[in-house]
């Protein structure tokens, strides 16, 4: 299992070493600038695929975003 923590950065340091000296912690690492804005835009991509398919939003079809190209 993943969980993601969010840690303040002035205490990241030591939240990672706290996380490493646990022995049931495989791995322990920072996430990077990009990688946490992109999680974070897959989430709300997930989340207005899930908006519309209970029919509370209208997404936009392929055809209208080459359009925009």
């Amino acid at each position: 299992m993943k969980i993601l923590i969010d840690i303040q950065d002035k205490q990241a340091s030591f939240g990672i070493e706290v996380l490493r000296s646990l022995s049931f912690v495989k791995t322990a690492k920072p996430l990077s600038d990009s990688t946490v804005e992109l999680w974070n835009d897959l989430k709300e991509a997930a989340k207005e695929v899930s908006l519309h398919k209970q029919g509370k939003i209208k997404l936009k079809t392929a055809q209208d975003l080459l359009n925009e190209l």
